[in-house]
């Protein structure tokens, strides 16, 4: 996936902001963290996989999914954006999602993915 195509999918979804964190693009929903792009590694940060959850994504996929000390003790796990499905990455984003938005949010995004 390359980093438009990652935007892409990010935007796809109703009301998110882009801004920056640590100089690389990041995005929000109804004010909280959604993801951002890792710069350094063009990985993405996706929250709320379990640390059971993202050993599994590590050891069946181990170029794509990783993380660093800095999110050894957080829900997540990071994905190497040039290496991740892009299925699969709307997955994990539409869990986050639906954790953070808002109900008609919620409901906008479930029509459109009709």
């Amino acid at each position: 996936m390359t980093p438009d195509e990652m935007e892409a999918i990010v935007m796809a979804f109703p009301g998110v902001e882009k801004g920056m964190s640590y100089g690389s693009p990041a995005y929000k929903v109804n004010g909280k963290f959604f993801t951002r792009l890792r710069r350094d590694d063009q990985s993405m940060v996706l929250m709320d996989v379990s640390l059971d959850e993202r050993e599994m994504l590590m050891e069946a996929e181990p170029g794509t999914f990783h993380f660093t000390a800095h999110y050894k003790d957080y829900p997540c796990v990071l994905a190497r954006i040039d290496t991740l499905h892009p299925g699969s990455f709307r997955n994990f984003l539409d869990r986050r999602f639906r954790k953070i938005a808002k109900k008609a949010a919620v409901k906008a995004w479930d029509a459109q993915s009709a």
